[in-house]
């Protein structure tokens, strides 16, 4: 009988199986610097003891993972000798904190204003340039990006769910308000998260990357659009005002046939959103309305804004060079604002019982860094963020005449930073998502500063 010769099964499909777990690894093993960017996106959604009480400083998981972020840096810089930032970068980044640093010295009580120092610089400094050191191309501005549209969608679902189930904050008597885990003592928590992911995931839909899947774009307007169903649900006028303001800055940059088209998508996704399924359209429509008349009949808490704006306003007038302090606004809010200020705005909902919260800002970034460091910090943190914002436009503007292919991380930069400009004339930082501030100034600052092609070529 003749032997039967059985032939080796061919290695090539385990060989091509094993390259490319070897790709996929060392793709990885090159992005592992990005870990803690991604810590700082996912953590602020986590509880913070300190958060909202007003008791000692406001330390989460997030800062944790910033400061983490912050020793890769200095690691990388010291050991490895990686991309230290560029002349025009350092004096960008590091000029707010020359105003810092002078309002902390000038303070009345220099120990006080300590912690405020290195909130400060930790927000505005040190995590912005973090970001810049650790972003090695547009795949991973993407890849931080896409964290913050998946944080904005999980907060999201948990927002609407909250409306639908009657369990979020209190508003209006009902508590329907959409605030995610952030709970009441943060209600622009969720708005914010929201807004940014809304943002990231519009820049894409509105230029996705060359070597994107053909479903990329759908889906991230899709996106986009579900979350717009959150934000309006926030009920946060500020948000809604820079959300609306971000994307006509985006769409007057991507060209004036594709900003109708999308102007006309997002009019038909309004309508059908609210006047089709009712999405929260009678509390929807009276906050909005509510916005032209905050000049004629302003409710409760835009007559506190105004209080404390006017507040803050004297306490520059008194020390216009250095203000009064870092964190002092607080201490000298009662002898400088008018009687009719309340002591604090009333929190409930959403799991946690009624909290008179004392109100502590001006709830305006400008007002705030005029009143606490005068005209030497104003000049130096919004010379800064008009450099940001300016270099971000410029480059996004190179990149599409010169057909680069990351023009969707300028968009979503420079969205994200118009955004974070608009609505500090209605908020300042506070709570857990204070270091996603951090995190979307660096990646504005990544795309601003970096060198055109570094910038603008894709992975």
């Amino acid at each position: 009988m003749a032997a039967t010769l059985t032939a080796p099964a061919p290695a090539a499909p385990a060989a091509a199986s094993r390259a490319r777990r070897d790709r996929w690894r060392g793709r990885w093993a090159e992005r592992w610097p990005l870990l803690p960017l991604l810590a700082i996106v996912a953590l602020p959604a986590l509880p913070s003891p300190a958060a909202g009480t007003g008791g000692g400083p406001e330390i989460g998981p997030a800062d944790l993972a910033s400061a983490v972020a912050v020793l890769v840096c200095a690691g990388r810089l010291l050991y490895l000798r990686r991309r230290p930032l560029t002349a025009v970068a350092a004096l960008v980044l590091g000029l707010p904190a020359a105003g810092f640093a002078v309002a902390a010295v000038t303070a009345a009580d220099p120990v006080a204003a300590l912690p405020g120092l290195v909130r400060y610089l930790q927000v505005f400094v040190l995590v912005p340039a973090a970001v810049c050191l650790l972003l090695k191309d547009a795949r991973d501005f993407r890849i931080v990006a896409g964290a913050l549209v998946v944080l904005a969608a999980v907060q999201g679902v948990v927002g609407v769910h909250q409306y639908a189930t009657g369990t979020g904050a209190s508003y209006m008597g009902e508590e329907v308000r959409a605030v995610g885990t952030f709970g009441p003592s943060d209600i622009m928590g969720m708005a914010t998260v929201a807004a940014y992911g809304l943002l990231a995931a519009a820049a894409c839909a509105l230029r996705a990357p060359r070597d994107a899947p053909v479903w990329l774009r759908p889906c991230a307007a899709a996106v986009a659009a579900a979350l717009a169903v959150p934000l309006a649900l926030s009920f946060s006028r500020g948000v809604w005002i820079a959300t609306a303001a971000a994307l006509l800055v985006v769409l007057a940059l991507t060209g004036r046939r594709q900003a109708l088209t999308t102007l006309a998508v997002l009019g038909a996704t309004g309508v059908v959103l609210v006047g089709g399924f009712g999405i929260g359209s009678d509390m929807i429509a009276e906050r909005a309305a509510s916005v032209t008349q905050v000049a004629r009949a302003p409710d409760r808490s835009v007559s506190d804004r105004y209080a404390m704006w006017s507040a803050a306003g004297a306490m520059w007038r008194e020390r216009p060079a250095a203000g009064v302090g870092l964190k002092g606004f607080s201490a000298h809010r009662d002898s400088h604002a008018s009687i009719g200020l309340s002591s604090g705005s009333d929190t409930a909902g959403a799991g946690q019982a009624f909290r008179r919260q004392p109100l502590l800002s001006p709830h305006n970034m400008y007002l705030l860094v005029l009143s606490e460091q005068g005209l030497i910090g104003l000049t130096a943190v919004v010379g800064s963020w008009a450099a940001i914002l300016t270099g971000a436009v410029r480059r996004l503007v190179l990149a599409r005449a010169r057909g680069h292919a990351a023009v969707d991380c300028g968009l979503a930069a420079v969205a994200l930073m118009a955004w974070q400009t608009v609505d500090f004339l209605y908020a300042d930082i506070g709570g857990p998502t204070s270091v996603l501030t951090g995190v979307v100034l660096g990646l504005a600052a990544w795309w601003a500063l970096a060198e055109p092609e570094k910038a603008a070529v894709a992975a």
